[in-house]
């Protein structure tokens, strides 16, 4: 147990002290929030349980503040005090610091890896962009986000599974059958008209060139029905392995890989029977209409269209009716923010198949504004398309652009501003990070030239410089940062996180030395270090991103 565990469970047991007492009225306990404030004169630890918990006990904050500060014991505490209108500020006795800080140094690489007891098993599906052609900026965002999400929720304790939902049904795929087989027939002298749905990428081109490099012109020769249904698989084939290469090169892998088409028509006739059944689909106009309005949507929706098509919602259904069947406990959708109306829609499905939907989140991203010298950058100079990720990477570094896809929530417009991720310079805040990396990595190599190495049990009570005591409170926290940004589906608190441990780390390199001081000093110093180096490493793998030894 960590000392915020220990001062949390101090406060309860004061305030369940004083109910026992009848000093204060039973009620339920608000939620003790610890936080280190900002300046040290306030102390180690401050919280607002007394404001929080005024409406519970029907008295004054300070009142309450001052009832728990005369019940709350301990060896670890030096005393509390009151501040403002009821904030509680704890100082601790100096050996506490050093206590927590060695335990840390003893759990090694474990550190940052939290443990849960049967923990609820969570899927989360995420990019799951058309295999039609190439993955661009906004998909990028998604991919950051939803595997910096799988690794915090795995940190967090959490199994979790990740899936990739191919869009490889329907109306989509023959579209690109269709600009494949009018680019094929262009590039070997072939008037055609372009079809009015097709895709119009430069990818398209290249993939038709291919087949001709390959096979010549032996397609001509066929029906268009034959030629389509091969150049259907031909691409279909090729745009999902290029989609797969660009995501592995953005360190994005999946578990489970799941195509549409097993869905059709078996898994989505079955859906819809078990609708009927229940009483849950309706026949209108010759179609099948779900009763969503029953379920919170605004209105009906088709299922099955009134030539026995199925709808893309139908699809939806059977699909997300697999996932709750797969024995899931939360299912976590990244989407984009155009598909807004949509989740309503597809929890009313869940609801209505006797599902409970508020297993399912949906998690909505918003767009990305990339920004080139001030100016906004709407095309791809290559392609005159969309930025594709592939662009991306090759401009900023896949670490860059990981890093600052994850620096906002999800559901805030991203201005990425290409200059300033390029830069090698601390104003750039992954570069700034990486080099906190580098320079422990640098401490390390000149320690073994030295003979300086760590020891088991540093004297850690000799770090204190206030850039050493700041280093190690803010070590300390990643535990429960990791905890939140875990509750809250928030990856982004980790790359803040990251980043405040950096500076804390470049403060305290700008002050202290380790080669070269006492040798029981540096001894703690290089514990100090060690331990922050994994920080950072542990920090930025849970966001994908690389942590060099030398830059």
């Amino acid at each position: 147990m960590d000392i915020k565990d220990t001062l949390t469970e101090a406060i309860e047991a004061a305030a369940k002290s004083a109910i026992a007492d009848g000093v204060f009225p039973e009620g339920e306990l608000p939620k003790v929030i610890l936080e280190v404030p900002p300046q040290k004169e306030f102390g180690d630890f401050a919280t607002n349980f007394a404001m929080q918990s005024a409406r519970v006990f029907h008295k004054a904050p300070r009142q309450i503040a001052e009832e728990l500060v005369k019940r709350i014991e301990g060896d670890w505490l030096d005393h509390a005090q009151i501040a403002g209108p009821g904030f509680l500020n704890f100082y601790l006795k100096g050996n506490v610091l050093y206590d927590s800080f060695q335990k840390i140094l003893e759990a090694g690489e474990s550190y940052g890896q939290l443990p849960k007891k049967d923990a609820p098993k969570i899927q989360v599906e995420y990019v799951s962009a058309n295999p039609t052609g190439l993955l661009h900026v906004g998909h990028g965002r998604g991919a950051a986000a939803g595997s910096a999400l799988v690794n915090l929720l795995r940190a967090a304790g959490f199994p979790v599974e990740s899936e990739y939902y191919i869009n490889d049904a329907g109306n989509q795929m023959n579209n690109l059958a269709r600009s494949v087989n009018a680019r094929y027939l262009e590039l070997l002298g072939q008037e055609v008209e372009f079809p009015e749905d097709g895709y119009h990428g430069q990818d398209i081109i290249d993939t038709a060139q291919r087949i001709i490099d390959k096979e010549g012109d032996k397609y001509l020769a066929m029906s268009d029905e034959e030629r389509l249904e091969i150049f259907k698989d031909l691409a279909y084939v090729e745009k999902l392995a290029t989609l797969k290469e660009d995501l592995a090169s953005f360190n994005v892998t999946f578990d489970n890989w799941f195509s549409e088409r097993t869905l059709h028509p078996e898994a989505v006739k079955a859906a819809v029977k078990i609708l009927q059944d229940n009483g849950n689909i309706y026949e209108k106009d010759g179609a099948l209409w779900l009763k969503s309005t029953a379920y919170g949507d605004d209105k009906d929706r088709v299922v099955i269209r009134d030539n026995g098509v199925p709808t893309y919602l139908a699809a939806d259904i059977a699909y997300h009716h697999n996932k709750y069947e797969r024995g899931f406990d939360r299912l976590i959708n990244i989407w984009g923010a155009d598909h807004h109306g949509y989740v309503c829609r597809v929890k009313a499905a869940m609801d209505a198949l006797g599902h409970d939907s508020n297993k399912l989140t949906v998690l909505l991203l918003q767009m990305v504004a990339l920004y080139r010298g001030g100016e906004l950058v709407k095309m791809s100079k290559r392609t005159g398309q969309s930025v594709t990720l592939n662009e991306l990477m090759e401009e900023v570094g896949t670490d860059a652009a990981r890093y600052f896809f994850l620096m906002r929530s999800l559901d805030s417009q991203l201005d990425f501003d290409l200059d300033l991720a390029k830069k090698k310079s601390n104003d750039n805040p992954v570069y700034y990070i990486q080099y906190a990396h580098a320079r422990i990595c640098s401490i390390f190599r000149q320690c073994k030239e030295t003979g300086l190495s760590l020891s088991d049990k540093p004297e850690l009570s000799l770090l204190t410089d206030e850039s050493e005591l700041d280093l190690i409170k803010k070590i300390e926290e990643y535990p429960e940062e990791i905890e939140r940004a875990a509750r809250d589906y928030a990856p982004q608190r980790i790359a803040r996180y990251s980043y405040d441990l950096a500076s804390a780390f470049h403060s305290f390199y700008n002050k202290c030395r380790i080669v070269g001081v006492e040798p029981k000093l540096a001894e703690a110093r290089l514990a100090l270090v060690t331990v922050t180096a994994h920080v950072i490493r542990h920090s930025l793998g849970i966001l994908g991103v690389s942590a060099p030894e030398q830059m």
